[in-house]
C-alpha cells in the first residue's frame, strides 16, 4: 500500500504538461508557479492543527529548502513546461532517480548497490524509448527541465539527512515561504500579477490542491518511510503518466518502439519492488538510502 500511495506524487506531477499545453498557454509560467504554490501554503497553514504550525527546522533551513524546492523548483519547471513538449521535458525529470543515488552518495554517503544502479538506468532506457525523436529540443527549455531535477533531488538530500517529524508543518510552511518568494520574481521577470481566467480556475485548482498540496505532502511521508532510491524509481511514473495524458487528451499515438520503453518502465518498477522486497527480508542487505547520517 505504501508503493500506491507513493506512486501518486508523480502520477500527479506528471499531470503538469497537459494541464498548461490545454488550459494555461496564455498565463506566464512564473505567475502559474506562483498561483500553484501560494494558495496551497495558505491553505495548508490555515487549516493544520496549531500543534503541527511550529517550524520543523530551523528558519535559516526552512527559508533554504522552500527556495530550492519550491521557488526555484517550480520557476523552472514552468519554464520547461512552456518550451518543450510534455514527452521531453518527462524524459529529461526520469534522470531523477539517479540524481538521487548521486547526491546521496556525495552528500549522504550511501554508496548506491549495483542493483539500484542498473534498474535507474534501464527505467532510463525506457523513458528515452518513449522521446518523440522529432521533437524539438529548446535549449532553455532543456537546461530548465535538468536544473529543476538537480533542485528536487538536491532538497530530498537535506530532508533525508534531517530527523522531521512535522511532515505537515514541513510542507505548509514550504509552500507558504517558496510561494511568497516567488511573488517578487515574477513581478520583476513577468510583470504586475496575472490573474487567470474563470475558464482556468479549474486547472489552477488541480495544480495547487492535489498536484502541490496533496503532492508534497505524500513526497515527504514517502522520503521518510520508503527512501529515496525507490521514491526516485517510482518518479518514472511522472514521464509514463505525461504520456498517457497525450493519448487520452491531445490525440497522440504511439510506435511500437516507444510501447517497448513503456515495457521497460514498467519492467524496472517490478524488479524494483521485488529487489526491495528481498532487502527487507535479509537484514544483512540494507537498502540504499535507509540509512541516514544525521545533519
Amino acid at each position: 500500500m505504501k508503493y500506491v500511495i507513493a506512486a501518486l506524487t508523480p502520477i500527479f506531477w506528471g499531470s503538469t504538461y497537459a494541464i498548461v499545453s490545454l488550459w494555461l498557454t496564455d498565463l506566464s509560467p512564473l505567475w502559474v508557479a506562483t498561483w500553484r504554490a501560494l494558495p496551497a501554503g495558505i491553505l495548508l497553514i490555515l487549516f493544520m492543527p496549531k500543534k503541527l504550525r511550529a517550524l520543523p527546522v530551523s528558519a535559516a533551513k526552512l527559508t533554504g529548502l522552500s527556495f530550492i524546492n519550491i521557488t526555484a523548483f517550480f520557476a523552472l519547471l514552468f519554464i520547461a513546461a512552456y518550451r518543450l513538449p510534455g514527452s521531453v521535458a518527462g524524459t529529461l525529470t526520469s534522470t531523477l532517480p539517479l540524481q538521487l543515488l548521486l547526491l546521496n552518495w556525495v552528500f549522504n554517503k550511501i554508496r548506491p548497490a549495483w542493483s539500484w544502479l542498473l534498474l535507474s538506468l534501464l527505467g532510463l532506457a525506457g523513458i528515452f524509448l518513449l522521446l518523440n525523436p522529432s521533437a524539438n529540443l529548446d535549449l532553455i527549455g532543456v537546461m530548465a527541465a535538468l536544473g529543476a531535477t538537480l533542485l528536487i533531488a538536491t532538497s530530498a538530500t537535506w530532508v533525508q539527512r534531517w530527523k522531521i517529524e512535522n511532515i505537515v508543518g514541513l510542507t505548509g510552511w514550504q509552500l507558504l515561504i517558496g510561494g511568497l518568494l516567488l511573488v517578487p520574481l515574477a513581478w520583476i521577470v513577468e510583470g504586475p500579477v496575472q490573474f487567470p481566467a474563470i475558464d482556468q480556475v479549474p486547472a489552477l485548482l488541480w495544480l495547487s490542491l492535489a498536484n502541490t498540496l496533496l503532492a508534497y505532502l505524500i513526497w515527504f511521508w514517502s522520503l521518510k518511510h520508503l527512501g529515496s532510491h525507490i521514491i526516485g524509481l517510482l518518479a518514472l511514473l511522472n514521464p509514463i503518466t505525461a504520456v498517457a495524458l497525450g493519448l487520452l487528451l491531445v490525440d497522440e499515438s504511439l510506435s511500437l518502439i516507444q510501447w517497448s520503453g513503456v515495457a521497460l518502465v514498467l519492467s524496472a518498477l517490478i524488479l524494483m519492488k521485488f529487489i526491495n522486497s528481498r532487502a527487507l527480508t535479509n537484514p544483512t542487505k540494507t537498502p540504499p538510502s535507509t540509512t541516514h547520517k544525521a545533519a
